[in-house]
């Protein structure tokens, strides 16, 4: 596999290699049962891409030529200092290239990309919890939800 690694960034202006479609397709896809229904995928990527005032972050896609075989988004807070200064709201990995590192040169290249703390959640189940760990995260915290 020849694997390439493209940065979508909310302070560049080139034209993406993918559209948002085709980012929340691959994430509706390939979050499994841990993922989210695609309004709320297509709401994190327009964060990401500052939609709105005060929203940034980035997008990390894996991809073979035109195939998306893995992505990462990360959505800052800009509250540095009292909660971190990004989340990592979505990792997903194309089912064909789980185990053989995609995840984890995406971890990584996320981790060199960002200045300061990153936060993430994960179900106890899922098995991406090891290679979050393996890579320094910790619970630190119990959360708490009210469903209104």
């Amino acid at each position: 596999m020849n694997i390439s690694y493209t940065l979508i960034h909310t302070d560049k202006k080139e034209k993406p290699k993918f559209s948002r479609e085709q980012i929340a397709e691959f994430l509706y896809k390939h979050l499994d049962q841990y993922g989210d229904q695609k309004s709320a995928i297509t709401k994190c990527i327009g964060y990401a891409y500052g939609d709105g005032p005060g929203q940034d972050g980035f997008i990390l896609i894996a991809h073979e030529q035109d195939e998306i075989l893995g992505l990462v988004i990360i959505n800052d807070t800009n509250m540095g200092e009292f909660i971190p200064e990004h989340i990592l709201v979505y990792i997903a990995v194309h089912a064909k290239t789980r185990g053989k590192g995609v995840g984890k040169e995406l971890m990584k290249r996320v981790i060199d990309e960002t200045e300061g703390d990153i936060a993430l959640h994960v179900e106890p189940d899922n098995p991406a919890k090891f290679l979050y760990e393996k890579f320094g995260f910790t619970n630190k915290y119990l959360e708490m939800r009210l469903k209104k």
